[in-house]
C-alpha cells in the first residue's frame, strides 16, 4: 500500500494530536499538543498510522502553534496556499474551526489534494453538497472524520443491537454529560460552527443513523443554554424509526451527577453500560412467569407490578460483549480509498444525512413541535 504523505491545516487541539500521532508512530488515536498523560489512552491499535501516513507538516496562523511544531521537528509551511502548492503533498487534514471546513475542502481537492476533514465536516447540507459536487468533479477524495463508529462502548451497543442478544431492541438511551460547560474557544461562537450540537451531536448521531437500517420518520428536540446565550450548550434528542424503534440522545455540559452511558432495552432484555470505562451489564430474560415476586414499598404505597426480579430465576446477568476492533481503521480505510483499493466506510452522503438530521433537529427546537423526517 503506497503510503500518503499528509499536511494538516490547523495545529491546535485536533490538529496537533493528529500530527504527533502520525510523527511519533504511536498509531493511537488522537490527543492534543500538550502531550498530557490520559490513564488508558495507550491502548494498543491494530493499525499503526505512521506505515499508512507520513506527515509533510502542518499550518497555523497562530505562533504559538508554530513554535510548537517546530520544537517538534515538524516542517511549518508559511500560509495554506504553500502547503497546496507542494505536489509531494497528497491529502490534506483539516483541523481548523467549524466555520473555515469547506472553503480549505475546495481549495484542497481543486489543488488536488485529498481531504480528511474533522467533524461536523461542514455547517450545513447545503455546504455539504457544494464539497460533494467538487469531489466528484475533481476526482479526489473528501473523507469525513467522523471516528466514533470505532468507539468500544459503541460497538458493543451494536453487536447487542445487530446480533440481537437481548431479542428485538425498542429503545436506545445515550448521554454525553459533562459539568465544564462549552470549551471557551470559538465552540461557543455561533458564526464558527459553535454548541454542542455539532460537536458531540454529530458522533451519537453518526453512530445511530449507521447502527439502524430503518429510515428516521420524525425527530423532536430541545436544546439548553445554561451557560451560552449564543449556542446550544446541550439538547435532548427523541429520534423515531420507521419501525418504532425510539433512540433518546441527549448531551449537556452542566451536569454534575451523571446518568449511564448507554441504555438499551429489549423484549428479552436490558444492557447498561454505565461510562467509558466500560462498566456495566446485560441483564437477560429467561422467563416472564416470576410467581416469586415480592410487593416492595414505593413511596406511600406498594407495587408488585415495578418490584425488581434481582436474583430470581427468570433471568440471567452476562457480561458486556467483548471483542476485537482496531480504533484506526477510518484511517486505514482513508489511505486505501486514497490509492484506489476500498470504498469508504464513512461516506459523503452518510455525513450528509447526519447534517440534515441536526439541522431538522435544530428547526424542532426552533419551532418546539415534531419534524416529520422521511430518510
Amino acid at each position: 500500500m503506497k503510503k500518503i504523505r499528509i499536511g494538516i491545516v490547523g495545529c491546535g487541539g485536533m490538529g496537533g494530536g493528529h500530527a504527533i500521532a502520525i510523527q511519533s508512530g504511536t498509531g493511537n488515536a488522537i490527543w492534543n499538543g500538550s502531550n498530557v498523560d490520559v490513564p488508558g489512552f495507550d491502548s494498543p491499535a491494530t493499525t499503526d498510522i505512521s506505515q499508512l501516513l507520513e506527515l509533510a507538516g502542518v499550518v497555523d496562523i497562530k505562533e504559538e502553534r508554530q513554535a510548537w511544531a517546530k520544537e517538534r521537528g515538524m516542517k511549518v509551511y508559511p500560509d495554506y496556499e504553500t502547503l497546496l502548492a507542494d505536489d509531494t503533498v497528497d491529502a490534506i487534514l483539516i483541523a481548523t474551526p467549524n466555520h473555515l471546513h469547506k472553503e480549505e475542502a475546495i481549495q484542497a481537492m481543486r489543488a488536488g489534494k485529498h481531504v480528511l476533514c474533522e467533524k461536523p465536516v461542514m455547517l450545513s447540507s447545503e455546504e455539504m453538497l457544494e464539497v460533494m459536487a467538487v469531489s466528484k468533479e475533481t476526482g479526489m477524495t473528501f473523507y469525513p472524520r467522523q471516528n466514533r463508529e470505532w468507539d468500544e462502548d459503541y460497538l458493543m451497543v451494536k453487536k447487542i443491537y445487530d446480533e440481537k442478544l437481548l431479542g428485538n431492541i425498542f429503545n436506545i438511551k445515550c448521554r454525553i454529560m459533562g459539568s465544564r460547560g462549552i470549551p471557551g474557544d470559538w465552540r461557543g461562537v455561533k458564526a464558527y460552527g459553535g454548541g454542542m450540537m455539532l460537536d458531540w451531536g454529530v458522533h451519537i448521531l453518526d453512530r445511530i443513523l449507521k447502527m439502524v437500517p430503518e429510515k428516521l420518520s420524525r425527530l423532536y428536540c430541545t436544546c439548553t443554554h445554561i451557560t451560552n446565550d449564543e449556542c446550544d450548550d446541550g439538547f435532548q434528542l427523541l429520534l423515531t424509526f420507521e419501525g418504532g424503534l425510539t433512540v433518546n440522545l441527549e448531551v449537556g455540559t452542566c451536569h454534575f451527577v451523571n446518568e449511564p452511558l448507554w441504555c438499551v432495552y429489549g423484549d428479552q432484555g436490558s444492557a447498561e453500560i454505565k461510562n467509558w470505562g466500560l462498566e456495566g451489564r446485560m441483564v437477560r430474560l429467561l422467563s416472564w412467569n416470576d410467581r416469586d415476586a415480592t410487593p416492595i414499598l414505593a413511596g406511600a404505597g406498594l407495587t408488585k407490578t415495578m418490584a425488581p426480579r434481582g436474583k430470581s430465576k427468570s433471568v440471567e446477568e452476562l457480561p458486556l460483549p467483548k471483542f476485537d476492533f482496531d480504533r484506526n481503521e477510518l484511517y486505514k480505510n482513508f489511505v486505501e480509498v486514497c490509492n484506489g483499493e476500498a470504498e469508504q466506510i464513512v461516506t459523503q452522503e452518510h455525513a450528509l444525512r447526519v447534517l440534515r438530521v441536526m439541522e431538522a433537529a435544530f428547526q424542532s427546537d426552533e419551532t418546539g413541535s415534531v419534524v416529520e423526517f422521511n430518510g
